[in-house]
């Protein structure tokens, strides 16, 4: 995040720029994350955004952040740690659109790893802000979560900002993107290093069921075993 003279100076020309109904185009913000110096940080960047003032709530866990979801009914858009005391990796993702598949989730991360980017989308996420992305760029990234349909976006805006990092073709991301929930479920604990026996124990599953489970995987990706698998992805 750059200094606060910069944003400062962002705000105010974008104040100029906000038309008179401005007050219409307000959103509330949900920002997950166990760092308190990380949401002030954004709070303090981001409290008024191309001129539109933001109401922020925060939470420092994943049970936090879904009970306040559940408490509140007017959240535009959920800003998700992903590695908090309660849960790692993307099974926090996994579990807050099991419970609100209508919530507008973006991953929050420093992690901009193209597997984790792909499964994020992949698992319902609506967008992707990297913790240390520039902040014109985090601006536009949140101005396209917060307005979907269109709202306080300069001219210079494009008009359909991407919500992901634009990423080069590849086609075994490609493929990990049209797998299902369970199957990349199992695609993440394969790829930790899990064996089967272990991802039996962890998903409540048989053993004959993961090892079917783990052979259309292999299959679905074109590749020749598990440790074929887990090459490809180092």
């Amino acid at each position: 995040m750059q200094a606060m003279g910069n944003a400062q100076i962002r705000r105010a020309a974008a104040v100029a720029a906000a038309p008179p109904d401005a007050a219409s185009w307000q959103r509330k913000l949900l920002l997950v994350d166990d760092h308190e110096l990380v949401r002030y940080g954004a709070k303090a960047l981001y409290t008024e955004l191309l001129g539109v003032s933001l109401d922020w709530l925060e939470a420092s866990t994943l049970k936090e952040a879904l009970e306040i979801y559940g408490r509140e009914s007017d959240i535009d858009a959920v800003l998700l740690d992903l590695n908090l005391a309660d849960c790692k990796g993307l099974q926090g993702l996994r579990q807050f659109v099991h419970e609100f598949p209508q919530a507008r989730i973006a991953v929050f991360s420093a992690t901009q790893d193209e597997f984790v980017v792909r499964q994020a989308h992949a698992l319902g996420a609506v967008g992707y802000v990297a913790k240390g992305a520039a902040a014109n760029e985090v601006v536009e990234t949140l101005a396209a979560l917060l307005w979907p349909a269109g709202g306080p976006a300069p001219a210079s805006f494009g008009a359909s900002k991407a919500l992901f990092p634009r990423m080069p073709a590849a086609s075994m991301y490609d493929r990990v993107a049209q797998l299902g929930p369970r199957h990349l479920e199992i695609l993440e604990l394969v790829l930790s290093g899990c064996n089967n026996q272990e991802i039996s124990n962890s998903m409540h599953l048989s053993l004959g069921t993961v090892k079917n489970y783990v052979s259309s995987l292999l299959l679905a990706l074109d590749v020749k075993s598990r440790a074929h698998l887990v090459s490809l992805f180092r």
